[in-house]
């Protein structure tokens, strides 16, 4: 057997041997802090006569097995999966086993509170790790009804799928605690989640009538920054958005939403008990854009309900409908039904921004990528995924209409609900509500990659259009010319703002399409292609439009078309079209104008690539402080208060690089330097005091003490990240060594631990690790879960020491016979070689100029 990466054509011959009824899921979680005790009974039926079939159990010991009343060898079990013969029409399977407790955010993950020391649970299982749990036919299409009795301490909350059947003490203050079973659902969407959890309760009415009750859930030591009522607020909005515009009411019995401890993603739809990252739970000041996040996020998991929980992909080829359609009816229900009105240009600035960056990596895939087996899985969870297929999504709501797409929709969950589809059903409601043939659009949209280019071509007789074209073009790798219903968009300068004055939609389809409409109108000040963002395409400006453009970016009235012009800016920069510190003159200059938290830190972020990694590095140095100035002169002038100056002085302290700096963040840190509105809060703190280790001004004695001032789970993250930076030889010697060999590191101190290592004013700090990097790749690979080598092999790969010897040693260990046979580990070497070549080319165009 192949151990745990279970493929697509395993899928198929086993669905189409059995089809599963039910399991009862009986789990022991007081034995001690290794493992538990699981005991799956499940009821399944062999199909055609099939004889023989598997299970998946990931098991740290097998004590039994029985088929059908007679006892199986122990030896069917190879840890991974349990191997079965002699079927027989109907069985009855019983695996009793213990299983691990994780600390790396898949399977059942055991979190102690350094706060009071409690002891928190929650499982994770997308992908593949409902098998770390109990025995089970891990692949969406073999869905099954499921029973979980648990016995675990009387004093805690226990939550799962349904609400709680009944609760029975026992000895030595445990209790059993037994749910109602579930309809019939997914195993990777199957939940549990265990410990002293705060809890608040609330309930809606659902649009047929029901009472839907409702629960949030945090550590008790979060309790007190727990906004429950917003987050109530936010659930109901949803509900009422989507039960009216899916035309089906919310199809599970509860509705709970807990905030768990090191949570690897944002969030996981479990069916009616759906898990978030605790980040989301604000004990210090944020950024708006991490408010309006965590409001998508809310709405996204709701969407999954529908999409996904009740109707769910028939195998992970299908991933991505999940996951855009749910980004899709997020950002259009954060629009439309919450206070967030500007998501879509959000979307713009972040989603759209990872979905080209994504799609530019020559590890793109078509949106409809090819799964072959659970590696795949893992591994396109990505801008592909989510961000390119949303946008994607967004594009076909322009083409076939937002009222027949959504009709097209509600058909579909009425035909399939409970059940696993393909991408073809979708499709094929869509096409008989709009009475568009979607076959070519499929094939060009969702079965090529890559991103087109779009570009005016205008000839004028200075003042009035003669002609106007757009061009578009694709590269030689993907060179596919695809339709796009987008619009144009006319703004001129009026008043003191830039406003839009006229606006064309229209199909472009072709390398040219001639905007007729445009003929014989003024030039306006300002031609905008995309208007709107209706597609998915780069877009360039033509030179007039560019230069006004430049001049007058932060007096464009609308914020999308402000997002617009951003991300042209930055797609240039990243093509090495234009110097890097173009880009940044045009953010430092601007920035102060614009109003959306999410665009400010999405140029924050660019700011920080294009400042250390796309700069010539003999321009370096001077920029970053020039940078560092310019911010903590932004933060002093910003109003008070404002995210825009929160922002500024956090990203001050990660681009401090000279004696002033490091003065300023020692003064800011003990508040002998006070900037109007800004209070340094405890995580904020942190980050200033990072900087400081960063420059050497502040030691490991430094951050043991402020460790001890806030010894709990950010900060023990927010420590290791700090001594990930102290600037020693030896400092950096030790990171590496617990990074790549302690077990006992949690997946979040392992990711942020690995993600500072990087951060250094030195280069000569990093350079000897270049070396003992790929000799390390391959045992980070074999040695760890997925999870956790992913986190160590992109964290740790040297990417800000870009050279054409990096190039080199990372194309020779992508050579490497036993690195060819993992195609994830290969994907990420793929793309960081490709992140250096891009960052060696940006680097040449800067010196340039």
């Amino acid at each position: 057997m192949p151990g745990q990466n279970l493929t697509q054509i395993e899928a198929i011959e086993r669905a189409a041997k059995i089809q599963v009824q039910n399991y009862l899921v009986q789990l022991d979680l007081t034995a001690n802090e290794k493992t538990f005790r699981s005991k799956t009974t499940v009821h399944f039926s062999a199909l055609a006569g099939a004889k023989d079939t598997f299970i998946d159990a990931i098991t740290a010991e097998v004590h039994s097995l029985t088929l059908n009343g007679n006892s199986i060898d122990k030896s069917a079990a190879d840890g991974s999966r349990i191997a079965l013969t002699g079927l027989q029409e109907q069985n009855v399977l019983v695996v009793d086993a213990d299983f691990f407790f994780m600390n790396t955010g898949e399977g059942l993950h055991r979190f102690v509170d350094p706060v009071d020391q409690e002891v928190y649970l929650y499982t994770q299982f997308e992908v593949p790790d409902s098998r770390r749990m109990f025995a089970v036919f891990e692949q969406p299409n073999l869905k099954a009804e499921f029973t979980f009795e648990v016995i675990a301490s009387s004093r805690w909350k226990v939550i799962s799928n349904q609400a709680l059947a009944s609760k029975e003490e026992l000895s030595a203050g445990n209790a059993r605690f037994v749910f109602k079973t579930t309809p019939k659902i997914s195993s990777y969407i199957t939940a549990l989640v265990a410990g002293p959890y705060h809890e608040v309760r609330s309930e809606l009415t659902s649009s047929d009538g029901r009472i839907i009750p409702l629960g949030v859930f945090s550590r008790a030591s979060l309790a007190e920054y727990l906004d429950a009522d917003y987050i109530f607020e936010k659930t109901r909005q949803g509900f009422e958005f989507f039960e009216s515009n899916f035309k089906l009411a919310y199809p599970f019995e509860k509705y709970d939403q807990l905030f768990v401890p090191e949570f690897n993603a944002g969030a996981m739809e479990n069916a009616g008990c759906v898990t978030f990252t605790e980040n989301y739970v604000f004990r210090s000041k944020v950024s708006d854009a991490t408010r309006e996040r965590r409001v998508v996020t809310i709405l996204h998991e709701l969407a999954h309900m529908w999409f996904g929980d009740l109707v769910t992909m028939e195998w992970w080829n299908d991933l991505w409908l999940n996951e855009s359609f749910a980004e899709y009816a997020s950002t259009l229900a954060t629009a439309e039904a919450t206070e967030w009105h500007g998501a879509w240009t959000t979307f713009a600035s972040l989603e759209k921004s990872w979905a080209y960056r994504q799609d530019q990596l020559p590890s793109t895939h078509p949106i409809v990528a090819s799964i072959k087996d659970l590696e795949d899985v893992l591994v396109n969870f990505d801008g592909i995924t989510y961000a390119k297929g949303a946008s994607v999504l967004k594009q076909l709501v322009a083409w076939v209409g937002q009222d027949k797409f959504m009709a097209g929709v509600a058909k579909y969950f009425e035909k399939h609900a409970w059940g696993n589809t393909q991408l073809k059903d979708l499709l094929a409601e869509l096409e008989a509500v709009s009475g568009r043939d979607l076959s070519e659009w499929s094939a060009l949209w969702l079965e090529t990659a890559g991103v087109n280019t779009m570009k005016p071509a205008i000839e004028t007789d200075g003042s009035v259009i003669k002609s106007f074209a757009i061009m578009q073009t694709a590269i030689k790798e993907q060179p596919t010319i695809r339709p796009h219903r987008m619009a144009v968009g006319f703004y001129n300068l009026i008043d003191g703002k830039v406003i839009r004055t006229n606006r064309i939609e229209l199909d472009a389809d072709g390398a040219q399409t001639m905007v007729t409409e445009a003929v014989g109108l003024e030039l306006p000040d300002l031609i905008l292609l995309n208007d709107d963002d209706l597609a998915y395409t780069k877009i360039r400006l033509d030179e007039k439009s560019w230069k006004f453009a430049i001049e007058n970016l932060g007096k464009i009235d609308d914020s999308l078309a402000r997002s617009l012009i951003w991300g042209a800016a930055w797609d240039a920069t990243r093509d090495a079209e234009t110097p890097a510190r173009d880009f940044i003159q045009l953010v430092l200059n601007n920035i102060a104008f614009e109003t959306e938290s999410t665009t400010v830190l999405t140029l924050l972020r660019q700011l920080l690539i294009a400042a250390k990694q796309f700069v010539a590095p003999e321009n370096r140095d001077a920029e970053v402080a020039r940078v560092a100035d310019e911010l903590l002169e932004l933060a002093t002038l910003a109003k008070p208060g404002s995210d825009s100056q929160f922002q500024f002085a956090k990203f001050f302290a990660q681009f401090a690089c000279a004696d002033r700096h490091f003065d300023a963040l020692e003064k800011l840190l003990s508040q002998k330097l006070q900037l109007s509105g800004l209070e340094i809060d405890t995580d904020l703190a942190w980050e200033l005091l990072t900087g400081l280790v960063v420059g050497g001004r502040k030691t490991a004695t430094d951050i043991d003490q402020m460790l001890a001032k806030d010894n709990t789970s950010n900060g023990q993250r927010a420590a290791i990240a700090a001594r990930a930076a102290i600037p020693t030889a030896e400092s950096k010697k030790a990171i590496w060594q617990q990074l790549t060999t302690d077990k006992s590191l949690s997946n979040v101190l392992v990711d942020a631990g690995s993600l500072a290592f990087g951060r250094t004013l030195d280069d000569s700090l990093i350079e000897p690790f270049v070396a003992p990097y790929f000799e390390a790749v391959l045992e980070l690979w074999n040695n760890n879960t997925f999870k956790i080598a992913e986190y160590l092999i992109e964290n740790l790969y040297p990417t800000g020491l870009a050279s054409n010897e990096l190039v080199a040693l990372t194309a020779a260990k992508l050579q490497d016979s036993q690195v060819q046979q993992i195609p994830a580990l290969s994907r990420i070497l793929l793309e960081s070689k490709a992140n250096v070549e891009r960052a060696l080319r940006a680097q040449q165009k800067d010196s340039e100029n």
